[in-house]
């Protein structure tokens, strides 16, 4: 999963929890509907080289709760265990795209 960090104002307001927790705003552009690991031209660990899926709602929610039970090996700190905060962020992506 690519992250980029953006100051660009005409983004829709980041989640309270992502401004938070990550320290900075940051967004996965356009991942709700792609093909997880499949960017041409970004290097991908081996899990998500080896993903097969499509990031949607449920694959998002359970990357918000557990990334390493989606991808194994992956590096990501953040997890946020409440559904309502997961909802936030989840429709937040949605409007990225």
């Amino acid at each position: 999963m690519v992250l980029r960090c953006s100051s660009s104002n005409a983004r829709p307001a980041t989640p309270p929890t992502c401004r938070t927790r990550c320290g900075k705003v940051r967004r996965w552009s356009k991942i709700v509907g792609r093909p997880a690991g499949k960017v041409d031209g970004f290097h991908y660990s081996t899990g998500f080289a080896k993903a097969d899926f499509v990031w949607d709602d449920a694959k998002l929610d359970a990357w918000l709760t557990n990334p390493q039970e989606i991808i194994p090996g992956a590096v990501m700190a953040y997890r946020q265990a409440k559904p309502e905060a997961r909802a936030a962020i989840i429709g937040y992506l949605k409007e990225l795209n």
